[in-house]
């Protein structure tokens, strides 16, 4: 815990006076009580009957005074809050390389489970789009709130050849910002207009003044993220940096998921044989780039649990609060209570 104005913590030296001064007031009272000649009248002037009950309520009081010189030094601490996370695009890798089998029964179907799971245990309230990439990328499920849509999109995917990385992100951008004249067949193909990409958004052509937007601090845009999948490393489409870079220049996170081998492996697809490595380089490096994270599931169960402390990452977060309302409000409870107890054992307010 940190405080925004630790000075006002110099206040918490008065409670050792104020304790003092409390016990001196009952010592002249029982001093007081002295000269009467009846003891039934000393026993009245003390409060009889009272016993530990009348210091009660003072140290109630005296702990709803610390409470309100801690507030006043404004502490910060870290909490774990419900995130303002709103929509989450899972964008999947259905490259050939995600049939080997060293993900059990393999990792396309682990990523399936995997994501599908990761779909159920999110709030019902947070919205999920899919894209799909091997060569090219597009979107296979508009944002929404449909689980069911959403798992039979996953259900669908097919294989395809290539490895288009840097696409998927754009493709995932131009979902979320559907205003900003992203067009990702312009950036790899400089033309107008690609098969998957909203007609229309050449990002090239110079934008109106409702679709430009102004470059924010990586990390900073709270209400999408991305969850990127791969086995493999980019052959084909936008540059992965450059993809990345976009999204860091609109805030948006991308968490990278790096599924299969690390050191490569060669994997045979409709006739084909072919090396596939897993680029965790560029990978890390997308994820730092835009403040996000990257995880490695080198097994089905691995990935389960990525997808699960990903869930979390998106539904819960730390942030530095400030918690001085919390103890004022503490304050004010524990003077309640003190004038509570004090009412029903003395009938009066101590």
């Amino acid at each position: 815990m940190s405080f925004l104005w630790p000075q006002f913590l110099w206040l918490l030296a008065l409670l050792p006076l104020l304790v003092g001064l409390y016990f001196w007031l009952l010592r002249r009272r029982s001093r007081q009580a002295l000269p009467y000649a009846q003891l039934a009248l000393v026993r009245q002037a003390m409060g009889r009957g009272a016993g530990w009950r009348r210091h009660v309520p003072p140290a109630l009081i005296a702990l709803a005074l610390a409470a309100l010189m801690v507030a006043a030094a404004r502490p910060v601490t870290t909490l774990y809050l419900p995130s303002t996370q709103q929509t989450i695009i899972l964008a999947m890798d259905v490259s050939g390389s995600m049939r080997a089998e060293d993900v059990q029964p393999n990792r396309l179907v682990a990523s399936q489970n995997a994501a599908k799971a990761f779909l159920a245990e999110l709030p019902r309230h947070v919205k999920v789009g899919i894209v799909a990439f091997a060569g090219s990328a597009q979107v296979v499920q508009p944002v929404t709130l449909s689980r069911e849509d959403l798992v039979a999109a996953i259900d669908k995917f097919q294989l395809q050849r290539a490895t288009a990385i840097g696409s998927a992100i754009v493709v995932s951008l131009a979902e979320l910002f559907p205003n900003q004249g992203i067009d990702v067949g312009q950036m790899v193909f400089n033309r107008s207009s690609d098969p998957f990409a909203p007609k229309g958004r050449a990002i090239d052509q110079p934008r109106s003044e409702e679709n430009a937007f102004t470059p924010v601090a990586p990390g900073s845009y709270g209400s999408a993220a991305i969850i990127l999948l791969t086995d493999g490393q980019r052959t084909t489409g936008v540059d992965t940096m450059e993809a990345a870079k976009m999204a860091a220049d609109r805030g948006v996170r991308v968490y990278t998921v790096g599924v299969g081998t690390v050191d490569g492996e060669v994997i045979g697809f409709e006739g084909w044989s072919m090396r596939v490595r897993l680029d965790e380089d560029t990978l890390k490096e997308v994820a730092r780039t835009t403040v996000g994270e990257y995880f490695y599931a080198g097994t089905a169960e691995g990935l389960r649990k990525v997808y699960e402390t990903l869930s979390t990452r998106l539904t819960v977060e730390k942030k530095e609060t400030e918690v001085a309302g919390l103890l004022a409000l503490l304050a004010g409870v524990l003077v309640l209570g003190a004038a509570g107890l004090s009412l029903w054992w003395f009938n009066r307010v101590v």
